[in-house]
């Protein structure tokens, strides 16, 4: 059964710039939404930057984080108590100080867990910078199961 979408990207991007102020900006834009997926852009900062001129590892870590939420949130509605409950990242290669490109892919959508992977590239270049798979515990009250 094909996952179903609870949200349009518009209002996706107002929930999850309400719910996680701390990490967006002006320069996150959710790209595209379709069933069992999600892509954002997130505009690169000088205070993501760490020597040597690229993208720090808390900061790729939280734009993975944001996509798979993104797409979570697409998928059950407005709950912001959807979690993250386990996350494991490879960096694959340095991010260079452009925007950065992440899409998320729902695996598993299931009762109390959504099962994701995300993907991270820099703006004009097609190289992988970095993976993460992590799973988000869904609140009480969501009932939607898919396989």
């Amino acid at each position: 059964m094909e996952p179903v979408l609870k949200l349009e990207a518009h209002t996706l991007e107002s929930l999850i710039v309400e719910y996680m102020p701390t990490v967006t900006h002006d320069g996150f834009h959710i790209e595209a939404l379709q069933p069992g997926q999600a892509r954002i852009r997130y505009g690169v900062t000088p205070d993501m930057l760490r020597p040597g001129n690229r993208v720090s590892g808390p900061s790729l870590f939280a734009v993975a984080d944001i996509a798979m939420y993104a797409c979570v949130l697409a998928h059950i509605g407005p709950q912001p108590m959807a979690v993250t409950s386990d996350m494991t990242m490879h960096f694959l290669r340095g991010a260079s100080p452009a925007d950065l490109v992440c899409e998320a892919r729902l695996l598993r959508l299931g009762r109390r867990l959504a099962v994701m992977q995300a993907t991270i590239r820099s703006v004009g270049d097609t190289r992988v910078v970095a993976e993460a798979s992590g799973s988000y515990a869904l609140p009480l009250g969501h009932v939607q199961a898919q396989a």
